[in-house]
């Protein structure tokens, strides 16, 4: 396993510092926090064809729809080099325990929500069966903190970094999906596929260029930016969440033709276009992650319900058993054996980190919950729910620890 990149450490402290900040100002001066979250900078009228209604720009829309798209393109990439490329590490068979995983700890946390809603919920503004997409994403970012303090450069630590990208790609776009209705607005994913296409054909495959010229035109960047820009348009105007907007131009862009592992620092050495944007993008996405923090961090201390009990718990309940019933049903049907390099305490030590949840429910929560306070509730339990990380790091500790001889 190459060594991952130390930028991966500095985009998580960049989103703590900013979540740090916010909560220490939401409970000092709540007023001056939610005027600055929500101060209207302008507002756009487009026409109907284009977008319905008036678009309001405020730092959670500047940030999160359009700047923290950047971050996810970041992820996407090595989620897509680890499904695709040689040696990627969800290749063939490779891919079956980390899919089922995801696809088991989405279940498990939506049904765990839904359950412990019915039961403790009293929040008037509360539906009946809502909110459950609220828990389904994890953090990529904490979860490879605190991963590679439990499991070091083991094998282990690219399983769990996996089933966090894929849960916070999959959860996403399930929000998405989930608040989407059939419309004509759906027309405009074609200018995404159109886009996507285009910059594939003309500029993403490779070719033999014969003059210095013509290597330094199939090297230039500009054309994936203006893709860019018409895949995130086309993403956001259909009505799915515009951050995922850039992830349909990643199969577009030249790029190496193996993997060399998750976040791999080897990877910075690398002449191919896709990996000369991620260069480029890692000191943008430091400040994007520390204003994410900034703006949708911030947790009121006094806020605390059962909305707080009902998130904690479909995250440390609801996702552990929906990941274990999946391990154990891959485990009758292919057989005991533990893929190789891993062992079964990995397992329960990435199934804990999996359980806590940041980035992608602090943006779900806006958009699946009613009221303010069952918001805030919500964000109460999902930062609780960073116990996770240092509750591995103490059970890791203590499995390695020698027995005594007796």
């Amino acid at each position: 396993m190459y060594r991952i990149s130390p930028h991966i450490r500095t985009f998580a402290l960049a989103l703590l510092a900013g979540a740090g900040l916010a909560t220490l100002w939401v409970n000092l001066d709540p007023a001056s926090y939610y005027d600055f979250i929500e101060w209207r900078i302008a507002d756009l009228i487009l026409p109907g064809w284009v977008w319905a209604g008036s678009v309001s720009l405020t730092p959670f829309m500047i940030v999160t729809d359009i700047l923290m798209a950047l971050f996810f393109f970041v992820i996407g990439k090595e989620l897509w080099e680890a499904l695709t490329l040689e040696r990627g590490s969800l290749s063939g068979r490779r891919a079956i325990l980390p899919l089922g995983m995801t696809l088991g700890g989405l279940v498990g946390v939506g049904a765990g929500w839904l359950i412990l809603s019915a039961l403790l919920e009293t929040a008037q503004e509360a539906v009946p069966g809502g909110g459950w997409q609220a828990p389904l994403g994890s953090d990529t970012l904490l979860v490879c903190l605190f991963g590679r303090m439990v499991f070091g450069r083991r094998r282990a630590l690219h399983l769990v970094m996996l089933l966090a990208i894929g849960t916070d790609i999959l959860a996403l776009l399930i929000l998405g999906l989930s608040n989407m209705t059939l419309s004509p607005r759906l027309l405009w994913l074609g200018l995404t596929v159109v886009a996507a296409v285009v910059v594939h054909r003309q500029f993403g495959r490779p070719a033999q260029h014969t003059s210095e010229r013509e290597r330094r035109a199939a090297g230039a960047l500009w054309p994936y930016v203006i893709g860019g820009a018409l895949c995130w348009f086309g993403v956001a105007a259909a009505g799915l969440p515009a951050t995922l907007g850039l992830l349909p131009l990643l199969p577009a862009i030249a790029h190496s033709d193996r993997s060399f592992g998750l976040f791999a620092e080897a990877e910075n050495f690398l002449p191919d276009a896709l990996n000369r944007m991620i260069r480029m993008l890692v000191w943008p996405v430091v400040v994007i992650l520390f204003l994410f923090g900034l703006i949708r961090g911030g947790v009121d201390l006094a806020a605390f319900a059962p909305t707080t009990l009902v998130m904690l718990g479909a995250l440390w309940i609801g996702r552990p058993l929906g990941m274990a019933v999946v391990v154990l049903a891959l485990a009758a049907v292919f057989g005991t054996r533990m893929p190789r390099g891993l062992r079964v305490r990995d397992l329960v030590l990435s199934v804990i980190l999996l359980s806590l949840g940041f980035t992608v429910p602090a943006v779900a929560i806006e958009a699946s919950l009613p009221g303010g306070a069952m918001r805030e509730a919500a964000r109460m339990g999902m930062a609780i729910s960073l116990l996770a990380g240092p509750l591995a790091i103490l059970l890791s500790r203590a499995l390695m620890r020698p027995s005594p001889q007796g």
